[in-house]
């Protein structure tokens, strides 16, 4: 029961980081013209948001089970 215990801390900690940072953000590089030694890359932005509620239901279920592990143990 040890290992239930570390998964609901585990979603605990990423549920209240999902609470915390509300989008995700990254750029691509990509190749847009390869042809010898001229190379041309394009960057693309993208922006993933993350929703409240999926960070509000990750504490909830990770506290539910932090206290399920702790009563069977």
């Amino acid at each position: 029961m040890r290992n239930m215990l570390w998964v609901g801390v585990l979603l605990v900690v990423l549920g209240i980081a999902g609470l915390v940072v509300q989008n995700v953000q990254f750029t691509e590089t990509k190749k847009v013209i390869d042809i010898g030694p001229l190379q041309v890359n394009s960057e693309e932005k993208h922006n993933v948001p993350i929703p409240t509620i999926a960070g509000i239901i990750a504490v909830v279920a990770g506290l539910g089970i932090v206290f399920a592990s702790r009563r069977t143990a």
